[in-house]
């Protein structure tokens, strides 16, 4: 059957009121029509759904049973009405991150506190691990973006990209290796000395190691570690040489607990950005907490 939903809304409202008149006043059509309605589901349908009364109309037996079953559909459409209207008035919804723990630190967290007093409705998930096993929960719909140190390498076609924030990479000494300071290495002279790094996967490591790379250096660390904030910690107790972030170490800087290492070859900037799968179409909440994050960046 191809009966129209006008039909249905009809019939719903006139057996919840069992009163032809106020379902006219409700749905704001006149009485004939409404009666045009129901005749014509009637007529489609092949049986009778009311019985007119003097004091309004009453559902026959048969009009009983497809009433209970229209009354669920009805209530199901106006429970996703409702709910479609708290997610783009973010009154409800959820916000599912993919990012590094250092990241969530030392970029995210701004924008989220900004983001929960503005719409505090709306449920925020973390989902911390390298990059490289975010992307295809972000491609499965698991994830609703992902923030990352751009690399420069394709992420795929169907990756759509947004830079934020630039930021720049340093080699970093605590007091026991000051005596390099006044020295200008190259990458070249790094072998000789102990190196704490990323571990291989993370997207700082695999932008080192493309860069060294380049210039025909291949660092082999002392000690690699997961975690970005224990290679900073490393170093201040002068396990080696790490590598860092400028931006992130500005209080390290100024308490001398840690020195930018200068070095003949200039380490290129570059990007903490949002990455997004073009195959999905943003939830109102994701495209609110980037208009924040681009805006503020």
């Amino acid at each position: 059957m191809n009966i129209s939903f006008e039909y249905y809304r009809v019939f719903y409202t006139v057996a919840n009121y069992g009163n032809i008149t106020k379902a006219s006043e409700v749905l704001n059509i006149s009485q004939p029509a409404i009666s045009k309605c129901i005749k014509n589901l009637e007529t489609q349908l092949g049986g009778q759904l009311f019985v007119r009364t003097k004091r309004g109309v009453v559902l026959t037996e048969e009009g009983e049973a497809f009433y209970s079953y229209i009354k669920q559909a009805m209530e199901y459409i106006n429970n996703a009405e409702n709910k479609f209207s708290d997610m783009i008035h973010l009154e409800a919804g959820c916000i599912r991150i993919g990012i590094s723990t250092t990241l969530t630190k030392q970029f995210l967290l701004p924008f989220l506190q900004e983001f929960h007093q503005r719409y505090p409705k709306i449920d925020i998930q973390i989902i911390t691990n390298y990059s490289v096993d975010l992307f295809p929960m972000l491609r499965n719909g698991l994830l609703d973006l992902i923030i990352l140190n751009l690399s420069g390498h394709s992420y795929g076609k169907d990756i759509e990209l947004i830079p934020c924030r630039e930021v720049h990479d340093t080699f970093v000494v605590n007091q026991d290796y000051r005596f390099l300071l006044d020295q200008k290495l190259s990458l070249k002279d790094l072998v000789h000395y102990p190196l704490v790094l990323q571990s291989r996967g993370s997207n700082t490591r695999e932008f080192l190691d493309d860069f060294t790379r380049k210039h025909g250096v291949y660092l082999q660390p002392n000690i690699e570690l997961a975690s970005y904030s224990l290679v900073v910690e490393f170093a201040k107790i002068g396990l080696g040489i790490g590598y860092a972030t400028k931006e992130y170490l500005q209080e390290e800087f100024q308490k001398k607990e840690l020195f930018p290492l200068p070095l003949e070859e200039e380490i290129p900037g570059r990007f903490i950005g949002i990455a997004l799968c073009k195959n999905q179409v943003p939830s109102f909440c994701t495209k609110k907490l980037i208009e924040i994050i681009t805006h503020k960046t």
